[in-house]
């Protein structure tokens, strides 16, 4: 078996990632087979954290288009985000891949929260640690959170799970003729304006030198691929 390229990655799901086919909340044949991915890779022996987000529930910005005072919306986002990560981390266990979530909000007699020391100790440990609530704070999306988290356990890469296999020089959606990179700087993607992660983000990852790879998680065994250094999805690079 080919060795892991990575030790440790920082795996970043979108809320919406969960939902599957319905039109919200969390499906579980889908929560299945996320877990069944991760677990193939905690199974080479590569410490996983995990940023996940709340869009499947509740989505910060969309609430202040009805209204909602914007701080309000994205503390209920982040409440949404500590949601799908127990219902992650408890798919988890029931496949015997153990599992902490840790939440940037202090809600600590449903989870603990966030210590950086205690999540590097888990992720030695081998236990997925599942990064709840964001940053902690209004006006920072969960991309921004992956890349701070990333960042802050040692992560080697970002992980971006989408529902596209890559980036692609157009929608490929819209353009049949777009075709998919497999490798792209920071400073191409940002000269040719190609939406990877948020801004704030993308300049965190860009800052520290900490590589991107967006990917499709409704792709079979494309999590473990780039794990073992197979082309797969579209790598951002310094």
């Amino acid at each position: 078996m080919s060795a892991p390229k990575f030790q440790r990655i920082l795996l970043k799901l979108s809320g919406e990632a969960l939902m599957g086919d319905d039109a919200y909340g969390i499906n579980t044949v889908m929560l299945g087979r996320i877990v069944a991915e991760v677990k193939a890779v905690a199974d080479l022996g590569v410490e996983i954290g995990v940023v996940i987000g709340g869009g499947n529930i509740f989505r910060g910005i969309a609430g202040t288009a009805t209204g909602m005072d914007r701080a309000t919306a994205d503390y209920m986002g982040m409440l949404a985000t500590v949601m799908n990560a127990m219902a992650l981390a408890d798919a988890m266990r029931r496949v015997d891949l153990p599992a902490r979530v840790q939440s940037a909000l202090n809600i600590e007699q449903v989870v603990e929260p966030y210590i950086r020391g205690k999540a590097i100790r888990y992720l030695e440990e081998g236990k997925v640690v599942i990064f709840a609530a964001g940053t902690g704070n209004p006006f920072f999306t969960t991309d921004t959170a992956a890349a701070l988290r990333g960042s802050e356990i040692g992560a080697e890469i970002v992980l971006k799970a989408t529902k596209v296999d890559g980036i692609y020089t157009a929608d490929p959606k819209k353009d049949p003729t777009a075709t998919r990179f497999s490798r792209i700087s920071f400073d191409e993607a940002i000269s040719r304006n190609l939406a990877v992660l948020d801004s704030t983000a993308f300049a965190l990852c860009r800052d520290q030198k900490l590589p991107i790879n967006v990917f499709s998680i409704f792709k079979a065994g494309a999590l473990r691929r780039i794990v073992l250094g197979e082309d797969e999805g579209t790598l951002v690079h310094v």
